[in-house]
């Protein structure tokens, strides 16, 4: 593709929109802790969908084989994100992961974590807004490509996981430990 190919895609009226989400996403993620779980999981709710469409809009475009995308996110910056949202999710963080392939051929389910898929996202899109932020037209056409593979592959499902979790907490009555349904008058499972 040439060159003024790539600053379409740079700058299209969809990929900007992606780009403003994803920020606001981490920014929102980064800012969470010590906020309540009821209010943090209305935000999420309500930021997920919209990520996941604004990514389904993004511009097809095929990367360089050879190129390596910035890291940005260290390990330890994603085990705090990971272990501040397991704070604010706390019992309501584990989940039965039914989407997995493997557990067709197990016997036992597969346990996730809002927290860890949340996590997961945080650091594929704090790394595509950081490639941003920096501003070389080769290395954002680079992270728009990896970012929109990397969705139809692999977060693209974690975000979708980690919505029906949450959406679960938020508005699933679950049963007290006499088997008696508990819920609350505003739908909220806190």
């Amino acid at each position: 593709m040439e060159a003024i190919g790539k600053k379409d895609v740079v700058y299209s009226r969809d990929t900007i929109e992606f780009v403003t989400v994803a920020a606001e996403f981490c920014a929102y993620l980064e800012q969470s802790e010590g906020r309540k779980r009821k209010d943090f999981i209305g935000t999420v709710l309500k930021i997920l969908p919209l990520l996941y469409l604004k990514a389904s809009l993004l511009p097809l475009v095929e990367g360089a084989e050879d190129f390596l995308p910035e890291a940005f996110v260290s390990e330890q910056d994603y085990e705090f994100m990971r272990l501040t949202l397991a704070g604010i999710m706390g019992d309501k963080d584990d989940y039965l992961d039914f989407c997995n392939d493997e557990v067709r051929f197990s016997d036992e389910p597969a346990m996730k974590a809002i927290s860890e898929d949340l996590a997961d996202l945080y650091q594929a899109l704090k790394n595509f807004v950081e490639t941003y932020r920096v501003g070389v037209d080769e290395n954002m056409y680079e992270a728009v490509a990896e970012v929109g593979y990397s969705f139809s592959l692999y977060w693209g499902q974690t975000l979708a996981n980690a919505l029906r979790a949450l959406h679960r907490v938020a508005y699933v009555p679950h049963q007290d430990d006499e088997g008696e349904e508990c819920g609350c008058e505003d739908g909220w499972n806190d």
